[in-house]
């Protein structure tokens, strides 16, 4: 009986709702959601990353703008320095590396270094982290919990950041960062800006 109810429920929406009438749905519930949890935030524009759907959304003026396929840890999600893991709760854009970055440009230490990451389109993983094209640095805003000793999403590096593993995007195999391919983490900084909110979720 239960599984009747779920199909007919998804037969309805499909029937009555087109595939944007339903993201424009899922956002606003998003948005109910965030803004009962976090009431002294304001939600018109921001970040959503879901973990599990391994994608990543830009809200404009509280409606969808477009979505990304990513990559987080391939450890899973967490808060704790050096486990490896993506860390989840409410965060800001802290800062913006690579504006005049070539594509696949390779960074070290948040520095371009001249170099240009040779980009693997199959599925294959290189062993090599490598982070290019852009860089979004992100500061937990969650005290306690993402923000502070060992739990700092800031000190430990957090980032969205392109990759050379292009091939392995939509799957988790990062080392706790979120990563896109570099043509939409270009996309991706030209649509941001500093103290940006980003969520992160396991759904």
């Amino acid at each position: 009986m239960k599984n009747f109810f779920i199909i007919t429920f998804f037969l309805f929406i499909s029937n009555n709702y087109s595939a944007q009438n339903i993201y424009d749905v899922s956002v606003n519930l998003l948005i109910e959601y965030l803004e009962i949890k976090y009431p002294n935030k304001n939600f018109s524009d921001f970040i959503y990353i879901g973990i599990k759907r391994q994608k990543l959304f830009l809200i404009k003026d509280r409606s969808l703008s477009k979505y990304y396929p990513i990559s987080s840890s391939k450890s899973g999600v967490g808060n704790i320095q050096d486990s490896g893991k993506t860390p989840l709760g409410l965060h800001k854009i802290y800062k913006l590396y690579g504006d005049d970055v070539p594509l696949g440009g390779v960074f070290k230490t948040r520095i371009y270094t001249g170099k240009i990451a040779l980009i693997e389109k199959d599925a294959v993983n290189t062993n090599l982290d490598i982070i290019s094209s852009r860089i979004i640095t992100m500061k937990g805003l969650e005290k306690g919990f993402n923000t502070g000793r060992d739990i700092d999403s800031y000190k430990r590096n957090i980032y969205i950041h392109g990759t050379n593993e292009e091939g392995l995007i939509g799957t988790a195999v990062s080392h706790g960062c979120i990563r896109l391919k570099n043509i939409d983490v270009i996309d991706l900084y030209s649509k941001v800006k500093k103290d940006m909110l980003i969520v992160i979720l396991n759904n």
